[in-house]
This record gives C-alpha cells, sequence and structure tokens, in this order.
C-alpha cells in the first residue's frame, strides 16, 4: 500500500502536525506540575512544605500543615473536575490528531473518493473545537481558583506566618487551550473545502464548442 507522505505538505496535513504539538504542549503542562506553599511562623524553626498536584483537589485540613497550637490555616479548593476535562480533552485530540494522520497517509484515495470520511472528519473536527473551548474557559476559571485558595495572603491570615507558593508561570501556559481552539477552528476552512457541501456548491463547467 503506498504512503502518501505528501499530505503534510496540504493545509490538512500541517494542521494535523500543529494539533498534535500544541495538544501534547496543553495537557502536559498541567498533567507535570507539581506545586507547593510553605509555612514559616513566629517561634518554629522549621519550614513546613505542602505539595499539590494533578487533579488539584486540594484538601489540607490544619491538622496536616502542623504548624503551632495558636495558628491554623488550611488549604482547601477542588478544581479537578475543570483540570480532567482540560486534560481529557487535551489526550483526546492528540489520539484523534494521529489516527486521521494515520488516514491521510495510508488511507487518501479512499478518503477522497468517499464523501463521508471528509464530512465526518469535518464534523469530529467542529467537536474538538467546542471541546476545546469549552475545558479551556474551564480550566482558566479553575486555575484562577487554584491561585485564589493558595493565595498566601488568603492561606496565612490566621496566623503570624511567613507564607510562600510555588511559581504558577507552567500552569498560565496551559491557557494554550485557547491556541489549540483556533488551530482546530482554523482547520475547519480547509476541511470544508474537501466535503461534498462545498463541492457541490461549484459551478458547473460547460465544455464544448
Amino acid at each position: 500500500m503506498n504512503l502518501n507522505i505528501s499530505v503534510f505538505r496540504e493545509p490538512r496535513g500541517v494542521m494535523r502536525i500543529l494539533h498534535f504539538v500544541f495538544s501534547i504542549c496543553a495537557f502536559a503542562t498541567i498533567a507535570g506540575y507539581t506545586g507547593y506553599v510553605t509555612f514559616k511562623c513566629d517561634g518554629n524553626t522549621d519550614t513546613i512544605k505542602k505539595d499539590f498536584e494533578y487533579p488539584f483537589q486540594l484538601i489540607i485540613p490544619a491538622s496536616e500543615i502542623r504548624l503551632p497550637k495558636n495558628c491554623t490555616s488550611s488549604i482547601i479548593g477542588d478544581f479537578s473536575s475543570d483540570a480532567k476535562f482540560f486534560v481529557a480533552t487535551g489526550i483526546l485530540a492528540m489520539l484523534y490528531s494521529i489516527t486521521i494522520s494515520v488516514v491521510y497517509i495510508k488511507f487518501d484515495e479512499m478518503y477522497k473518493s468517499n464523501n463521508q470520511f471528509p464530512l465526518i472528519d469535518f464534523v469530529i473536527t467542529v467537536i474538538f473545537g467546542v471541546l476545546w473551548l469549552s475545558s479551556s474557559a474551564a480550566w482558566a476559571n479553575g486555575l484562577s481558583g487554584l491561585k485564589y485558595a493558595t493565595e498566601p495572603q488568603i492561606i496565612g491570615s490566621e496566623c503570624h506566618c511567613m507564607t510562600f507558593t510555588s511559581n504558577f508561570s507552567t500552569l498560565n501556559i496551559s491557557i494554550f487551550g485557547f491556541l489549540n481552539f483556533f488551530l482546530w477552528a482554523a482547520d475547519l476552512w480547509f476541511l470544508y473545502k474537501e466535503t461534498a457541501w462545498f463541492q457541490g456548491n461549484q459551478p458547473q463547467t460547460n465544455s464544448g464548442v
């Protein structure tokens, strides 16, 4: 069976490469992130550190933080649903990018000759565009809540403690999800041109003398 590598010189092939790369960038920045909050309180020479990571289900009661007796602080916040939604979208988008790229390479003639394949590809791409938009908005809200829940002024407000929170720059990059939405939306035009909807609207040319 012939492999049509030239498809990656076409817009639809190039876009699938971009989808694959940026999908990985989006979900990997969340799934691989580990943050922390540190406490250093008056009268206590030890620094207390509590880690948090994906899926960011923060339920750290005061008893676990073990601050001085006259000081109570807890870290509470569940942002797991937003994070899981975003990561699931990224993983599914990556897998679909791989799958459809294989179809382009190995079954391109069938893809072009069967009107159903371009239509299915177009509809699935629309669905992923919607998923990226909704999951990115959800995670942006979740990230805002996560920052607030670990804000030093919030968690250390009841104590005479110096509180520090890890840098969120890596998680800020995860807002690449909105870029993924634009990439998947931009690909719709190129896929639409492959469908019977577009080809059926093309003017017919009459041949003859």
